[in-house]
């Protein structure tokens, strides 16, 4: 597996991405460039990346297709489209969103509906309609799990992967995003088996972070670094491990480079104890 994250120096050339990189010890990053650029541009960052040994993890395609807002839900389709044909020219292993909200208020959050059956087929229907626009050969599209609408479990995953039906959908795993009862908290270490078990085949590239559950009457968790919370991150690093792709592993939502310098120690502590290379 090859681990990565942000990176906090001035990029303005492949050169440039390729050195801060090196000077963050990753070996995975996310895409370096937007989708309205050229041709030759993304040519040479992945070019940069082949010869540095460096695997572009994602694209990200951050929006709402599930607005019920027809505008905002069109755009991000489009947004959608334009991420998955960008992943495909420079050759990310992905491009991911989350599924959206069917409310107007936060393009991810809560929602009555968004555990309903009617909004499961809006998905399917929805990400069909992604990649049979951009038709990708080299990357597919992905899903970040959330709380609160599907992708919500290993098996709603799965569930997904079966009804979209096309090579081109796969798997983007957020463990910590699945986490979303007191059982499951207690007992990462099952959540993260069952993730393998139903979906190691198509699992494309993972997030890192970490989680804390309040002491209130009501359930309340709280992203935290890696290492701060409950992950069992020995079990989600050896079932990597045992994947025959070279998954990558981003870090993420951390305030500053010396936050994510901690997580990373973590990371690679980690897998330093499990025989791991990272």
């Amino acid at each position: 597996m090859r681990l990565g994250g942000p990176l906090f120096e001035t990029i303005d050339s492949p050169e440039t991405w390729v050195r801060a990189l090196r000077n963050s010890g990753y070996r995975a990053a996310r895409c370096p460039v937007a989708p309205d650029a050229d041709d030759d541009t993304v040519r040479a960052y992945e070019v940069a990346a082949k010869n540095a040994d460096i695997v572009i993890a994602e694209v990200g395609a951050w929006s709402n297709p599930l607005s019920s807002d027809p505008d905002t839900r069109s755009q991000a389709i489009e947004k959608c489209i334009r991420g998955l044909d960008l992943a495909d020219r420079i050759g990310a292993l992905c491009c991911v969103n989350t599924a959206g909200s069917r409310g107007t208020f936060s393009w991810y959050g809560p929602h009555p509906a968004n555990l309903t059956e009617e909004t499961f087929e809006m998905i399917v229907e929805t990400t069909r309609t992604i990649i049979d626009a951009v038709r990708p050969t080299r990357s597919v599209f992905t899903l970040e799990p959330m709380p609160w609408i599907f992708p919500d479990s290993p098996a709603s995953y799965l569930r997904l992967i079966e009804a979209i039906d096309r090579p081109a959908f796969g798997v983007h795993l957020d463990p910590v995003n699945m986490i979303n009862s007191p059982a499951k908290f207690f007992d990462t270490t099952a959540l993260l088996r069952e993730c393998f078990q139903l979906l190691g085949g198509h699992i494309r590239c993972c997030h890192a972070k970490d989680i804390t559950m309040g002491e209130g009457v009501s359930v309340q968790f709280e992203e935290v670094r890696p290492g701060l919370g409950a992950l069992d991150y020995a079990t989600f690093l050896s079932e990597l491990d045992k994947l025959d792709a070279d998954t990558p592993v981003l870090l993420e939502h951390l305030p500053d480079a010396e936050e994510y310098r901690l997580a990373a120690e973590h990371l690679r502590g980690v897998a330093a104890q499990q025989g791991i290379a990272l």
